[in-house]
């Protein structure tokens, strides 16, 4: 899977992968605050609210 998506490009950039080994618990949800955080770094596109959506790295 890996190699497929570091194959991918778009506007001739490909993207930076790494595989996470971490395990997580089921049933384990975020707080709000956390979730801020994370939602703060996104930036959909109006036109494709759903599906096009950029994330700002920390």
């Amino acid at each position: 899977m890996l190699s497929w998506a570091s194959s991918m490009t778009w506007k001739e950039l490909h993207p930076i992968l790494t595989l996470s080994n971490i395990v997580y618990q089921k049933g384990i949800s975020l707080t709000k605050k956390a979730v801020k955080q994370v939602e703060s770094r996104l930036q959909r596109n109006p036109l494709l609210p759903k599906w096009d959506i950029l994330i700002q790295p920390l």
